[in-house]
């Protein structure tokens, strides 16, 4: 054991590194107790000492959070759209509502879905609250009238889409105004797909909104357009005479305008259609020469009001015996050019050719060439064409 002490001091090391497990069972009791004594002490590692923050000062925590408080400030005053440009997105909105009355419906469609895009880009960024409502308002009129429009080239699924899209942006600006407009607006999609019911439940919701200007009466009007469809003569007649009450005590004025109005002869343009079908031909001839002198004194001629005041009246003659007169009615829209022809347009006119050929006169030439002129005249509409269309159409 002397031996292996001093070869372990030689070579600087442990006497039990330079014995193994047989050296180790070969040695004597004696030998071994001698190696536990010179085995080095073993003491276990101790864990390593954390670092420990000294508390910072009270004084020091509340400026902290005064900085923490003034960086999100200054975050939460940027914005990536300023008063002015809300402003001109507003007046856009505003002269594309008023351009549909009179434009090409399809480059109509493109310009509002082009600024509806740009709207939802903006909204998809960072605005304060106020500036955000004001964008979910022009977003929700742009959904608006692509509802209408997809409406008018007759693709009433892509309404309805636009439609829900316009709901779900009034309720988040919280605006009665455009809620009033986009219950008119989906009465109006819902009424041409035959869902009556759910043309009169948009109309009445629509009332209920506190908004202010022409609405009212125009949705008190499409309910009883909806209502006279369904057979419902007192609720029809009860629905004209609340719009009639709506125009008398209107406050205010229409935000946007154009397609978001009711002029009084829109108003009686809707009246004159309830009071055929609700049997009272005589009451619509008189409106809708009414409705004729309220249009032409209006400050914008729109071609589609005007279209279906010629209808009702071309009807309206033959309904009070006086067939020879629905050609003479017709005349100005038989001449509209084919991308004039709206669905709802082409579908009234398919209505007056089914009369015609129903009419006691049915078998009479001049009824005879109104049906057929009627006929071909429906086959060159604009919801046709666009069909037809290989290019890129309005969805």
């Amino acid at each position: 054991m002397t031996a292996l002490v001093a070869v372990a001091a030689a070579i600087e090391c442990a006497i039990e590194d330079i014995l193994d497990i047989e050296d180790r069972r070969a040695l004597p009791q004696n030998d071994l107790r001698i190696l536990q004594h010179h085995a080095p002490e073993q003491h276990p590692a101790e864990p390593p000492q954390r670092a420990v923050r000294e508390p910072e000062p009270e004084s020091d925590r509340v400026l902290a959070a005064a900085a923490e408080s003034a960086r999100w400030a200054q975050w939460a005053e940027v914005t990536n759209v300023g008063d002015i440009a809300l402003e001109q997105i507003l007046a856009d909105v505003q002269s594309l509502a008023a351009g549909y009355l009179t434009g090409d419906a399809v480059e109509v469609f493109l310009e509002v879905r082009k600024l509806r895009d740009k709207v939802f880009g903006l909204l998809e960024g960072h605005q304060p609250p106020r500036q955000s409502a004001d964008l979910y308002v022009s977003a929700g009129y742009l959904c608006g009238l692509l509802a209408w429009i997809s409406s008018d080239l007759g693709n009433l699924r892509a309404a309805d889409t636009h439609g829900r899209t316009a709901w779900l942006c009034a309720e988040n600006a919280d605006h009665d105004g455009l809620r009033a407009w986009v219950s008119s607006t989906r009465s109006k999609v819902a009424l041409w797909d035959g869902r009556l019911r759910d043309a009169v439940n948009h109309a009445r919701r629509g009332a209920h909104s506190n908004a202010t200007g022409s609405v009212g009466a125009l949705l008190a009007c499409q309910e009883a357009d909806a209502w006279s469809m369904l057979g419902a003569k007192s609720e029809a007649q009860g629905a004209l005479t609340r719009a009639e009450h709506a125009r008398s005590v209107m406050v205010g004025t229409d935000e946007i305008g154009g397609l978001f109005s009711c002029p009084e002869a829109r108003q009686v343009n809707y009246a004159a259609g309830v009071h055929l079908r609700i049997g009272h031909p005589h009451a619509a001839l008189l409106e809708t020469q009414s409705a004729l002198h309220l249009l032409a004194a209006q400050p914008v001629w729109a071609y589609g009001t005007e279209a279906q005041i010629h209808i009702s009246q071309a009807a309206a003659l033959l309904a009070c015996g006086e067939p020879d007169g629905v050609m003479e009615a017709l005349v100005p829209v038989l001449t509209m050019p084919a991308e004039r022809r709206m669905e709802p347009i082409a579908q009234r006119m398919m209505e007056l050719a089914r009369t015609l050929a129903q009419s006691p006169a049915a078998d009479a030439s001049v009824t005879s060439v109104a049906r057929r002129t009627i006929e071909d005249w429906c086959l060159d509409s604009a919801a046709r064409h666009l069909a037809l269309s290989s290019g890129d159409g309005p969805a």
